[in-house]
């Protein structure tokens, strides 16, 4: 699986932990930027990211900024993206069965590495679930559509 990783320079160190673990993993990571602790605006990152996502380039993404917050409603201007701002298992794990999440966004100034980690972990391994779900997904993009026409 392809993940595509950006963030800005609060979560240059945590993008950072995230890459060496996936690749030790075995996924192959698309590094957005960037690619120092020099001040950095994240809607650039996010969108990145988002963009890579939509025109297939990566299956899924992840973004991180100092709370997770800007960079997640950056990547979610972004028509075709659902990101979910995770700060445990759980809600990673219900990002994807229940929302089709297809980028997870995390705070480096809110979560500890092996945290971060297992965030990570959990949202890369959990399938989207269907059912009941879809129709509520569909009914997302149905507004994302009624909204950027």
């Amino acid at each position: 699986m392809k993940i595509s990783i950006g963030s800005d320079h609060a979560g240059f160190e945590l993008k950072e932990e995230i890459k060496n673990f996936l690749q030790s993993k075995g996924f192959e990571v698309i590094d957005k930027g960037t690619y120092s602790k020099e001040r950095v605006d994240y809607p650039i990152f996010g969108e990145s990211v988002a963009k890579s996502v939509v025109n297939g380039e990566a299956e899924r993404g992840i973004v991180i900024c100092g709370t997770g917050i800007g960079i997640s409603i950056s990547a979610n201007k972004v028509r075709g993206v659902r990101a979910a701002l995770c700060t445990n298992e759980y809600m990673a794990k219900m990002a994807r069965k229940h929302n089709d999440a297809n980028i997870l966004s995390l705070g480096a100034r809110v979560l500890g590495v092996d945290l971060a980690l297992s965030i990570v972990e959990t949202f890369l391994n959990t399938d989207f679930e269907g059912g009941r779900h879809e129709h509520r997904v569909k009914l997302i993009d149905k507004i994302e559509l009624s909204v950027c026409q």
